[in-house]
């Protein structure tokens, strides 16, 4: 889809590409998930609560939600599955947003890079290829990383709700992106 290198001194040093997951991708996809859940939600979503979230996501789950024709794009740095995004129609449906991007994360390693950026604006131009516009993202409010990240990407914060998880009541916000953005 998109392949990018990075220049340092007349030599690349990094090459990135982002591409449709394939279900040979799932175990790689599924480190990214593990990782990524545990460094963003440690002390935010219950201990035991986040760690049946995430065995829940193994390799097979990947790979039967690939293979089921879920729109799953990963990031590779170097041949490496760094990151992933995966995207749809909105499942929101009080909302007006087409587009919704479900998830979007990056290995703790790869983190701060950009790549996360380079991931949204890919996920926001696979929905808008489908007609989907109007774009929004859920977030868990206590997560402060991930809502300065799509604020800083021109994402407006638009709702807040709550989901209960564990008996614990969490916090969500939701930013959004129209069609000129």
């Amino acid at each position: 889809m998109t392949t990018d290198s990075f220049y340092a001194d007349g030599m690349t040093i990094t090459s990135t590409d982002i591409r449709l997951a394939t279900a040979a991708d799932a175990a790689d996809i599924t480190r990214v998930h593990d990782l990524a859940w545990r460094n963003a939600y440690r002390g935010i979503i219950p201990g035991l609560a986040l760690e049946k979230m995430i065995s829940r996501r193994g390799e097979q789950w990947w790979e039967r939600n690939i293979r089921r024709g879920g729109a799953v794009f990963v990031l590779e740095v170097c041949g490496v599955v760094a990151g992933y995004v995966s995207v749809g129609r909105s499942r929101m449906k009080r909302l007006s947003y087409s587009g919704e991007i479900f998830e979007l994360y990056v290995h703790p390693d790869y983190q701060g890079l950009g790549f996360g950026k380079k991931l949204l604006e890919a996920g926001k131009a696979i929905l808008r290829r489908n007609n989907l516009n109007e774009i929004a993202v859920r977030v868990l409010s206590d997560n402060e990383r991930a809502g300065a990240f799509y604020g800083s990407c021109g994402g407006r914060l638009v709702a807040r709700s709550h989901e209960t998880v564990d008996q614990s009541k969490l916090g969500v916000s939701v930013y959004a992106w129209m069609a000129d953005q």
